[in-house]
């Protein structure tokens, strides 16, 4: 298959990312789902609204300021959260997502007797192109983060977003 060829077969970028998390899948979903512990470790300024199914929640970040709307598609506790929110939220999402949407999945498998669980986020929805790219990029490393900011807060308590971005 020819670079052009290849290129025409992708319509749109996605990534997973993944770690394995040192408490039972049911802790481990709460501390995605409830937004008092999600504001602890990653939504730096602040989750309004639980993450159940058909609801519209609040995250903001103070490293990245502007509050924005975020909608749980399904919401299947202990188990999977999937996530949307609009495209065109700054300019280079605009031009990188594809229209409508970011759609983010939250997958959660209790591993060893549930006694540890592995954390999977997929996100999609972004277009083949140069915006597009650094877009994923950029949320790759974002959820990278927050899957370690995770792991150390639920594991020990400890905020590692607090000073890291700002």
């Amino acid at each position: 298959m020819s670079n052009a060829e290849h290129d025409a077969a992708l319509t749109e970028l996605s990534f997973t990312v993944s770690g394995y998390i040192s408490k039972p899948a049911e802790q481990t979903y709460e501390a995605v789902a409830d937004p008092e512990q999600l504001s602890r470790y990653f939504t730096t300024g602040g989750a309004q609204g639980r993450l159940t199914e058909d609801a519209t929640v609040t995250w903001d970040f103070a490293d990245f300021p502007g509050a924005f709307p975020v909608r749980v598609v399904e919401s299947t506790p202990s188990e999977k959260i999937v996530i949307e929110w609009e495209s065109g939220e700054s300019a280079v999402e605009s031009a990188a997502s594809t229209p409508g949407h970011t759609r983010v999945v939250f997958e959660f498998e209790p591993i060893d007797d549930n006694t540890r669980t592995l954390v999977t986020i997929t996100e999609s929805s972004w277009t083949v192109s140069p915006d597009g790219s650094q877009a994923a990029f950029g949320n790759c490393m974002g959820w990278t983060g927050m899957l370690a900011a995770l792991k150390v807060w639920i594991e020990h308590g400890i905020n590692l977003r607090e000073g890291f971005y700002k």
